[in-house]
């Protein structure tokens, strides 16, 4: 660790960067996260946590196809954050996201087991093991948001040693930039991201609606000078319920009205970028 505030990255100030195009015009680069988890029942213990597990089952047996259909709908394809263990509990999900060529982004093992509870080995096992387990599907582990977002100060060099091109845990930015050590950070978003709205206190559906449709509109605003990303990041055990699918759906009819947006996954923002990163 580097005795300075920015370790891992230099500060850059938005107004200063050069501006941003993105592909036929695009104002908005919008990445859509669905976080496909697994959650271990017998944890915490000692008696099964049905709540808990049972909850977000949900989201992988009925939430996720909701979510599909919707997505589908607006001709969006998603940057899936998976659980690696999903690939081994859940491979009829795995096998639809890779017939949807959806990209599949590096989510650890499962939300059971946070990246900052481990030490350095055992960090490096589940980034690799769940590297192991997207590839085996035939797809490549591009990028990687850990659990609950966390970190040590070794995971971002892990990621590069495991092949990684970007990382989605630095929620900082209305763009993405170089990190000291070659990775690219991608933004990503707590605002628009209904774990911690849904959770204790509560936000009202409409308030969800809203804080989508006003982020979009102030970025694809300021799209028209220099290009900017948006990151719209869900839970299947939230959105895809019956009473909040509907959220989705309006939102993205909200976004699609719009000419210059850009529905990408997030390796081809990242690709984007870097490609005019010489003049950035």
């Amino acid at each position: 660790m580097q005795d300075t505030p920015f370790p891992y990255f230099p500060y850059r100030a938005i107004v200063d960067h050069p501006p941003v195009t993105w592909p036929n015009g695009a104002r908005v680069a919008v990445w859509i996260i669905p976080n496909v988890e697994h959650f271990h029942i017998e944890r915490p213990g000692p008696q099964p946590d049905i709540r808990n597990h049972g909850r977000r089952d949900y989201g992988n047996r009925v939430g996720l196809w909701r979510l599909i259909e919707v997505m589908e709908k607006y001709g969006v394809k998603g940057t899936v954050a998976l659980n690696g263990e999903i690939g081994l509990h859940y491979p009829r999900i795995v096998e639809e996201l890779v017939r949807l060529d959806w990209e599949l982004m590096g989510h650890g093992l499962t939300n059971s087991t946070l990246l900052v509870d481990l030490q350095e080995e055992a960090e490096r096992a589940t980034i690799f093991e769940t590297k192991r387990i997207i590839e085996q599907y035939g797809l490549t582990m591009q990028g990687w948001l850990g659990p609950g977002l966390g970190e040590t100060w070794k995971t971002l060099d892990l990621l590069q040693q495991a092949g990684c091109t970007y990382v989605a845990d630095w929620v900082n930015d209305d763009l993405p930039y170089r990190m000291n050590n070659g990775l690219y950070a991608i933004p990503y978003s707590l605002e628009l991201n209904y774990m911690p709205l849904f959770n204790t206190p509560s936000i009202a559906n409409d308030e969800f609606l809203h804080r989508i449709c006003a982020a979009f509109d102030t970025l694809y605003r300021e799209g028209e000078r220099s290009g900017r990303v948006m990151a719209i990041a869900l839970h299947p055990y939230l959105i895809g319920t019956p009473a909040r699918i509907g959220i989705l759906d309006r939102a993205l009819r909200h976004i699609s009205t719009h000419d210059h947006v850009w529905f990408a996954r997030g390796a081809e923002i990242v690709e984007a970028y870097r490609t005019q990163e010489s003049g950035v």
